[in-house]
């Protein structure tokens, strides 16, 4: 399942979207904090701070619908329930800076979060240790999300689920622990989940400094992931993995261990969705039992979709259009919302059916096609026919 680095690198520089997408991750990663913190707030070229941190939640979110792509373009693994790795790699990295406000909470308490004193709790429960260790949450962060993807994965495979019965029960996981994270008792904040976090590795999070470090880290991480992802498809792997997504029997009855296969790319793709919501939390400052809706893993489908399934560059620019988009209409017509996404997701199933992505080629065909017929009516060797006024 290895790949190696001289297939990576041959499979980036045939891949022009890739390269343009690296470029503009890269590009964005310095030049946007420079803009921010070098560049006077009244000067034109002043990139506000609030859009930095909202930028940098659409990078995450780009992060995670490359993550739902890498599984559903290439292996045909439809997943509902990738909102729930997402939303465990933000509660791990939640836990994390709970724990590094110690005593400045509003309760002083420098052993409890400000919620567990509020409830009565009278010591750090077990599984909060080690969380104020940065590096153990890093840790946490990859194998939560990771080791939930790996169980589940070998378990719905070994048993030969596929299909809509999958789709479903993966929306069924991220529903139950929805509700088990809405519960007091569990301990991690119930319905008002973590917020009112302070600093990270002692950098204040309110600093323009921080958002900005956060968005760098964030654009150069995806970009990471975009080539982890690029090299897993471009590989023997990859096309391993395409047979599955073609012809899942075929491709067994020759020999494969498709179980494998899929399991394998199911838990990289849930250890991506833990990093985006990792990254997420400290730039919008709270986490809460709402990332594990089911229509927030339904709304990951679409971003995938509208930017282009199978192509993996197409799910990072999907990710990033429609969350500007909600923006802009939860803020201008917030009950319209809904409705858009909804004619969007139709609109595109209907008449983009490779995504925003596919229209990329037919618009650089078509734009070839007239370069050549107007060279071919300005060339000086054309002759016209005297009757039919034809070019030969």
């Amino acid at each position: 399942m290895a790949f190696g680095r001289a297939p990576l690198i041959a499979t980036l520089l045939g891949d022009t979207g890739g390269q343009i997408l690296l470029a503009l991750l890269i590009t964005a990663a310095v030049l946007v904090p420079v803009l921010n913190l070098a560049v006077p707030p009244a000067s034109a070229f002043h990139v506000p701070t609030y859009v930095v941190s909202l930028t940098g939640k659409y990078l995450c979110f780009a992060m995670l619908a490359l993550s739902l792509d890498l599984v559903w373009g290439f292996c045909g693994i439809l997943s509902l329930g990738h909102g729930a790795f997402f939303a465990l790699g933000g509660y791990a990295m939640g836990m994390h800076l709970m724990r590094e406000i110690g005593d400045r909470g509003v309760y002083g308490n420098a052993e409890l979060p400000d919620f567990m004193v509020f409830l009565n709790w009278k010591e750090l429960p077990w599984y909060w240790h080690g969380f104020d260790n940065f590096a153990f949450a890093l840790l946490m962060v990859m194998l939560v999300p990771g080791l939930l993807a790996f169980v589940f994965g070998w378990l719905a495979f070994r048993s030969r689920v596929t299909g809509v019965y999958l789709s479903i029960i993966t929306q069924a996981m991220t529903f139950a622990l929805m509700l088990a994270f809405f519960r007091n008792d569990m301990g991690f904040g119930g319905n008002n989940g973590m917020t009112d976090f302070k600093d990270v590795l002692g950098f204040n999070l309110q600093a323009p400094a921080t958002r900005s470090a956060l968005f760098a880290l964030t654009g150069l991480l995806l970009a990471a992931a975009y080539v982890v992802c690029r090299g897993i498809v471009g590989s023997r792997l990859g096309r391993v993995l395409l047979a599955v997504r073609d012809a899942e029997s075929r491709t067994r009855f020759l020999g494969y261990r498709v179980e494998h296969y899929k399991l394998f790319v199911f838990t990289v793709s849930g250890v991506l969705a833990g990093i985006a919501g990792a990254l997420y939390v400290p730039q919008v400052g709270i986490i809460n039992p709402s990332e594990f809706s089911p229509a927030t893993s339904i709304e990951v489908v679409v971003w995938a979709a509208v930017g282009g399934r199978g192509t993996l560059y197409g799910a990072v620019l999907g990710g990033i259009l429609v969350n500007f988009g909600k923006s802009y209409f939860t803020g201008a017509l917030p009950e319209a919302w809904l409705y858009v996404l909804g004619f969007l997701f139709i609109a595109v199933t209907l008449f983009l059916p490779k995504g925003i992505v596919g229209l990329i080629p037919g618009l650089i065909h078509r734009r070839r096609t007239a370069l050549r017929k107007k060279q071919a009516a300005a060339s000086p060797l054309a002759v016209a026919r005297p009757h039919t006024g034809e070019v030969r």
